[in-house]
């Protein structure tokens, strides 16, 4: 399924250390390699002098003390994060706190599960708060660079994007990711507003992403459009496994990611149940209750 996509996997760098790898942008990976985070949290930092840093990554000492480091002498102005999860948000306000920056993020609470016991190795981090909520379109600057808010809900319910104007990039979180595709998990992760958010992306035709967990995209149409293409079939793919008899997520999950590390198998269980509650909600299928892991489906005939 996922051939089809231009994944760039190939990365150089140094755990805990500063990389120039633009002329705005520095990035720090964190050393929390794992399935979801890949080789870590690429954490980035936007220009000189007065700076920004956007996705700060885990609350573990080392990290945070090479993120001083990395900035030493100068001032850190704005701290952005995409989205409250416990490899993206925790070191935003330690780091805040040792700066004297304020935290920039939506502030729009993740949509609690009431059925769905599946739990993801990333995690929510349930106390994060920003100190400023931040809007879709709203623009913040410092010397020589500015940021653009862009809402892209989809993963997260309140994921946030940001746009650094001067360079026609995009620092997507994990709206789109160039070694892997998403995880949607319902009910804070929505199908059908990720297709939206990623239609948004590509239409404005940005020159490179730079993703929180990997390397960059820098042929960002035909790489989103893969995206798309991939979603799409494996949409496709589902309505095939309904076809056949299969009534459980699970059992369609077994045999679609035959090829996937198992360890990724509850984590597309959440990507199929999206792409199911977007087709109850089309009217293409039907289930028992409200959409859940463990509820049966079957395929409407219409």
């Amino acid at each position: 399924m996922a051939a089809n996509i231009p994944f760039v996997r190939e990365m150089e760098f140094t755990y805990e250390e500063a990389q120039q790898v633009s002329p705005l942008i520095r990035r720090l990976v964190a050393n929390n390699p794992g399935p979801f985070t890949y080789f870590g949290t690429g954490v980035y930092i936007i220009g000189r002098g007065d700076v920004a840093i956007i996705d700060p990554g885990p609350d573990h000492p080392g990290h945070i003390e090479a993120l001083l480091r990395a900035v030493e002498g100068e001032r850190v102005t704005h701290i952005f994060v995409t989205h409250r999860h416990m490899d993206h948000s925790p070191a935003a306000h330690p780091l805040a706190r040792a700066t004297g920056a304020k935290v920039y993020a939506s502030s729009e609470l993740p949509k609690p599960s009431d059925c769905d016991e599946l739990r993801l190795e990333a995690g929510d981090d349930h106390i994060f708060m920003p100190d400023l909520d931040v809007k879709d379109g709203e623009r913040f600057s410092g010397p020589g660079w500015t940021i653009e808010a862009v809402s892209t809900p989809g993963h997260t319910s309140n994921h946030m994007a940001y746009a650094l104007i001067e360079e026609n990039a995009l620092f997507p979180g994990d709206h789109i990711m160039g070694w892997s595709t998403t995880v949607i998990g319902p009910p804070d992760g929505d199908m059908s507003a990720y297709f939206a958010s990623i239609e948004k992306v590509r239409d404005r035709n940005y020159d490179t992403l730079w993703p929180t967990h990997g390397p960059p995209v820098r042929e960002v149409r035909p790489f989103v459009d893969a995206y798309l293409a991939h979603r799409m079939a494996r949409e496709a793919q589902i309505v095939a496994q309904l076809e056949s008899g299969k009534r459980l997520i699970k059992d369609m999950v077994t045999e679609m990611y035959a090829d996937v590390d198992k360890r990724l198998h509850p984590a597309a269980c959440h990507s199929v149940l999206a792409h199911i509650i977007r087709l109850v909600d089309l009217g293409r299928v039907g289930c028992d209750g409200p959409p859940c892991v463990d509820n049966e489906y079957w395929l409407k005939r219409v």
